[in-house]
């Protein structure tokens, strides 16, 4: 008999072993040394942005590939229901698919039917993968390793979805669910206030519906000034997909580090 071909997702190995799954968030990089350079830096994944990015598919799936060879989880949030988008970049080199605006049970439903073949979901047929370094794989046998490596999550970013998250996180096929703090404290009337008492509990009810349906909970937004403090309260609580900067971030911090130590050591100025 036949066995299944193995795929590693470092990612989700991380998080099934009780550590913190680290996400690099990708915007406007477009070529494949992102990955090397998320390797070295020591992230699981790279969280691909199409929702707000403006990266080429093309160009995603490129570094994709690549990141898949490095060792990193390529992930790719594609617009809110692009089943079609979710499609194609999980053909082409993808190991994870982030949805966004995720509110009711057919919500998650229909993202699983787009995203995990049969018997968990209803994924169109395609051969070649970049997966199996194109090499042929029965078809069966593909299938079910992808399942198996492939992560599905689904964004908390509303009160509505709030409302319905303990029916969402039992769908079946769906892997983690990541609250955007940053929209869902908005919708609680908490703009900006990440780490509001308010957000925090609404964290709280995710992480529990995730323990109680085997679920991983991810958090997003949690990596900067005041909000950063509320970390450690939410990792105690069980997240552990983070979404932990963006390459813009970390150049900006570095360069402005990196500014005010030079601008220290120069002559001219003010003392």
């Amino acid at each position: 008999m036949s066995t299944s071909p193995l795929i590693v997702n470092p990612l989700a190995e991380r998080m099934r072993g009780g550590g913190l799954g680290l996400n690099l968030m990708i915007r406007h990089a477009r070529t494949v040394d992102i990955a090397l350079a998320a390797k070295t830096c020591g992230f699981d994944g790279l969280f691909f942005d199409l929702q707000h990015g403006v990266i080429p598919e093309n160009e995603v799936s490129q570094m994709a590939v690549a990141a898949t060879n490095m060792g990193v989880t390529p992930l790719v949030r594609v617009p809110e229901k692009d089943y079609a988008a979710a499609l194609r970049m999980l053909d082409n080199g993808a190991l994870g698919i982030i949805m966004p605006e995720v509110a009711t049970v057919e919500d998650a439903r229909n993202s699983v039917a787009a995203c995990k073949y049969p018997p968990v979901g209803n994924r169109g047929a395609f051969g070649g993968w970049a997966h199996f370094g194109y090499r042929a794989v029965p078809a069966p046998d593909a299938r079910k390793a992808i399942n198996d490596a492939t992560l599905l999550i689904l964004m908390i970013e509303s009160k509505a979805a709030l409302e319905n998250i303990e029916a969402i996180a039992a769908v079946p096929g769906v892997d983690v669910i990541h609250i955007g703090t940053n929209d869902l404290s908005t919708d609680l009337g908490y703009p900006g206030e990440l780490a509001h008492p308010d957000v925090l509990a609404a964290i709280e009810r995710v992480a529990k519906a995730c323990r109680a349906n085997g679920k991983f909970t991810g958090v997003g937004g949690l990596y900067g000034g005041d909000s950063a403090k509320a970390l450690p309260a939410v990792i105690k609580l069980g997240a552990r997909f983070l979404t932990s900067a963006s390459e813009w971030n970390l150049m900006m911090a570095a360069g402005m580090e990196r500014v005010k130590a030079l601008r220290a050591l120069d002559p001219s100025a003010t003392r």
